[in-house]
């Protein structure tokens, strides 16, 4: 897939694996905009990074998917037993210090730390840098993407 000043994309098979593009030229996409983004786009999955670039994630494959799926479990069950923190899907992004919105595959929160946050900043964006996260690396994931992601 070419690349555009501005643009990023790579392609693994058939598959887009993601596509990040910068609006800074343009506009800056403020946490509200991001919002509404992904409430007027809900079939797609977007992330923000560090650098303000806007990051369209790809839907997973099955056999990602349910793995994945098992994986969020697995911590799920841990974490009921365990009681010591919340744990979240990819569904959930968070607001790194990077000023990053990201949304890594699982991740875990240490129940006070959680608890420290206001009703309001664990309504939206949770302003928190989650205690584990887990990325699952998919055959569909550029390495350079993934690394970049877990830098923020």
């Amino acid at each position: 897939m070419p690349r555009n000043p501005g643009t990023s994309a790579s392609r693994s098979g058939s598959f887009i694996t993601a596509c990040t593009i910068n609006f800074d030229a343009i506009v800056q996409i403020t946490d509200e905009h991001f919002a509404q983004l992904c409430r007027a786009n809900s079939d797609a999955k977007f992330e923000r990074t560090a650098k303000g670039e806007l990051v369209i994630v790809a839907p997973t494959d099955g056999e990602i998917g349910s793995y994945n799926s098992e994986l969020n479990a697995d911590f799920v069950i841990w974490n009921r037993q365990a009681k010591l923190g919340v744990v979240f899907d990819s569904s959930t992004c968070f607001r790194l210090p990077t000023q990053a919105l990201r949304s890594p595959d699982v991740f875990w929160i240490k129940q006070d730390r959680w608890d420290g946050l206001t009703p309001d900043q664990k309504a939206k964006f949770p302003p928190i840098t989650p205690d584990f996260v887990l990325e699952l690396m998919s055959p569909s994931n550029d390495f350079s993407d993934v690394q970049a992601k877990m830098r923020d």
